[in-house]
Order: structure tokens, then C-alpha cells, then sequence
């Protein structure tokens, strides 16, 4: 993948890099009572470093781009806290040739950590103001084999454009009150999704949920968090 250029401001953003994968390191120890998991996996951290987060930011935001907290990307949406995006990127459990479906695009940061883990990364955006940009900046980094369509993430994704579910992992970057049953169809067997569930300005609880090789189940929340609420589409 392509890192893009930093500019005249390469070792400042090295410098604020290198601080951001020193405070996630530090957050995954002090949540692991809570996730289970004091260490990220070495890819994931790779993934993070390589991925230019100054890219994904709203122009003039540069400068905030490797601070450890959510920003705002218009439209009532936010990208999310690099710790956050470690986190669920380590609990999908990702190795290299996965199939998996992301909700919530936003402006494409945590579509291209799935990418640079070695994912096929199906992509949908409810806000088509979003999904655009999105797929046309993750191109011109180098992302150019992640799919983005603007959709009803709540449906999951559509049956008739392939490839046709069922995906190994599935990630959620807003939260819906409760797990869409669409997507849970659309998990495959052995598969694993990361989605926060809970109802906006309330106690949300990042959630893993896994199905096993019979079809079984499980849903385990992990974590509290705070996202934004999951949306129906919207268009322009």
C-alpha cells in the first residue's frame, strides 16, 4: 500500500506517530480486564503506523491527525479513535485473503488498516456525501481494491451485487441499538464481528460476536464506548 506524502512536516508527523502507537500500546494494557487483550497483534500495529491518518481528516484537521481521540468528518460523523480502530481491527482476528464487510465508510480510515491487514474489504456508507470521497481518496492512496457503495448497512450487503455473503469478519463503526439481524445472516461460519451496540448519548458496550461451525450465536460486550448512532441511508 501507499503511505502518501508528509510533506515538509515528515518528522513532526513521524514524531506524533510514533507518540499515538506508544498511547494505544498503553490503552490496550490498561483495558485488558475489560477486552482480554493487553497487546495488539504485530500486524495491526504495522497497519496503524503505515496508514496516513492526515489523509482521513477534514482539511485543516491536519494537525490533530495522530492525537489519540475521535474527530469530527462532517455530517455528524466522526473517525474514530485510533485505539478504538487497533482494537477492533485485533479482535476481528484478520489474517491475509479474509472477506470482510464494514458499516459505517466515514471517511475510509479504518477501511484502509482492513486493507493494509491483507483483507477484501466491502465497504458501505449510508451518507452518499461520504461514501464518494471515501472511495475516491482510498484509491489514490493505493487502496484500490476496496469496494465502497453507499447502502443501508442495516440490510447488510446487497445480495445481488457479489460477492454474495457470507463474509469471514464483519466490523460496525456506528452503533445501532441492537445487532441488525441482516448482518448477523451475513457472518459466516467460524466468522467474527466487532460492532458497538446501544442507544446514542447512553451506555454503549463494544460488542464481539462470534458464530460457530453449527451456526451457533455468541454475543459478548466487552468495553464501554461512545460512537455515533447508526444511520439509515441517506442521500445527497
Amino acid at each position: 500500500m501507499v503511505m502518501g506524502l508528509f510533506g515538509n512536516d515528515d518528522q513532526a508527523r513521524d514524531k506524533a506517530r510514533d507518540r499515538l502507537v506508544a498511547e494505544i500500546e498503553t490503552n490496550a494494557r490498561e483495558t485488558a480486564n475489560w477486552t482480554g487483550r493487553s497487546k495488539f497483534s504485530d500486524a495491526v500495529m504495522a497497519a496503524i503506523t503505515r496508514v496516513p491518518r492526515h489523509e482521513f481528516v477534514r482539511p485543516g484537521d491536519e494537525a490533530a491527525a495522530y492525537a489519540n481521540r475521535p474527530q469530527s468528518i462532517g455530517f455528524g460523523q466522526t473517525i474514530s479513535q485510533p485505539y478504538i480502530v487497533a482494537l477492533m481491527s485485533d479482535l476481528l482476528d484478520i489474517s491475509p485473503g479474509c472477506r470482510v464487510l464494514e458499516i459505517g465508510t466515514g471517511s475510509g480510515y479504518q477501511t484502509a488498516v482492513l486493507a493494509e491487514l491483507g483483507a477484501d474489504v466491502f465497504s458501505m456508507e449510508a451518507v452518499d456525501a461520504l461514501a464518494g470521497p471515501a472511495r475516491d481518496r482510498l484509491a489514490g492512496l493505493g487502496y484500490d481494491t476496496v469496494r465502497v457503495i453507499s447502502g443501508d448497512g442495516f440490510e447488510g450487503w446487497p445480495v445481488e451485487d457479489p460477492p454474495v455473503p457470507p463474509f469471514d469478519a464483519i466490523i460496525v463503526t456506528a452503533a445501532p441499538e441492537r445487532t441488525p439481524e441482516a448482518l448477523v445472516d451475513q457472518l459466516g461460519r467460524g466468522g467474527r464481528m466487532v460492532i458497538p451496540l446501544g442507544r446514542a448519548h447512553e451506555t454503549q458496550f463494544l460488542t464481539l460476536i462470534t458464530k460457530d461451525e453449527a451456526g451457533g450465536v455468541r454475543e459478548q460486550g466487552l468495553l464501554p464506548v461512545a460512537f455515533v448512532p447508526m444511520v439509515k441511508k441517506v442521500s445527497d
